[in-house]
């Protein structure tokens, strides 16, 4: 826990063998993270370029193993051993959690991510895991029905309040109450989009991530359920126009969480910062958003845009890495 007194978590937004066994167990045991995440994006950068994994892809590839069984043997390796590490967190109360994202491909068929999301949750074997499911149509019916059998779901790609309001219902809808969830609200991504039209328009940068992820998370608190928390996602900065922890200093909002790139989070430790911000008031945000419909900017259509383009992302790193693994 970093922030105890407001309940406020950082966890790790990286996954990579060598890491886990020491930078992930210094953070942990220096108590400035108490979680972490992974993506397709993340893992094809591990699996990809990090020699630690040379040894069992050959291996697997002597097994006769197809690319997509070895992506998920080594996958699970990572999330067990993450896992592990976390564990003693998540037995107190105290977060302790890992995320492992089910194929991309499958974000618009519920029964597929339903399936593997249950057969991922069984293979890794660790009550600590969370599996994330896209925040699609066919997502929301898959977050429901996994949820509904005690498993902990990390809704991912979430950009408008919207796309929230849909996961909470998922959430609350379970028939299972004992599982955990976290609603992953993407941020830096909308003001790397929209800010050279914003300076355009003169319209205020650097404030369309912030303000739009404080709106969704007023949402989640308003709901209050248990076991349910906002999570603040895509983190990091680009460029050198804003301070490296921008995107966690404006958003130390109590009950929420941070998962951040490890650049991210040291920037954020040396800035000293240990209390709790109150979220910026609706009448600032709200006149924001006029502000934009006035300069005739549709907000829907951006939130179309930056979810395809998520979605995207996450396929072309998954294809990448089967691509790489087939190879010899």
């Amino acid at each position: 826990m970093y922030i105890k007194e407001g309940n406020f978590s950082l966890w790790c937004d990286f996954i990579e063998r060598a890491f886990i066994d020491e930078g992930l167990k210094e953070l942990v045991e220096k108590k400035i993270v108490n979680g972490a995440t992974s993506n397709p994006s993340i893992f094809k950068n591990a699996f990809l370029n990090s020699p630690a994994y040379k040894e069992d892809i050959e291996s697997l590839k002597n097994k006769n193993k197809n690319e997509k069984e070895i992506y998920e043997n080594l996958a699970i390796k990572d999330i067990q051993k993450a896992a592990d590490l976390l564990l003693h967190l998540y037995k107190k109360g105290d977060d302790g959690f890992i995320s492992i994202e089910v194929d991309p491909f499958f974000c618009d068929d519920a029964e597929e991510t339903v399936k593997e999301g249950k057969r991922l949750f069984n293979a890794i074997n660790r009550q600590n895991v969370m599996i994330k499911v896209p925040a699609t149509n066919s997502g929301y019916e898959a977050m429901k029905r996994l949820m509904s059998e005690g498993i902990n779901v990390n809704a991912t790609l979430i950009f408008s309040p919207a796309q929230a309001k849909r996961c909470l219902d998922s959430f609350e809808e379970a028939k299972n109450k004992s599982a955990f969830g976290v609603i992953s609200i993407f941020v830096s991504r909308f003001d790397r989009k929209m800010d050279p039209l914003f300076e355009e328009k003169e319209i205020k940068t650097a404030k369309l991530g912030i303000y739009n992820a404080t709106k969704i998370y007023r949402e989640i608190e308003k709901r209050a359920l248990k076991n349910v928390k906002a999570l603040f996602a895509s983190t990091g900065v680009k460029g050198e126009n804003l301070p490296k922890s921008y995107y966690i200093t404006e958003l130390l909002y109590k009950n929420s969480i941070n998962t951040a790139p490890l650049e991210t989070i040291d920037a954020f430790i040396e800035t000293g910062v240990k209390k709790i911000k109150e979220p910026i008031d609706e009448k600032t945000i709200n006149d924001f958003f006029d502000e934009i419909e006035r300069k005739n900017i549709n907000m829907e259509k951006i939130y179309d845009s930056l979810l395809d383009e998520g979605l995207d992302a996450f396929k072309i790193a998954f294809k990448d890495i089967l691509k790489e693994l087939e190879k010899g």
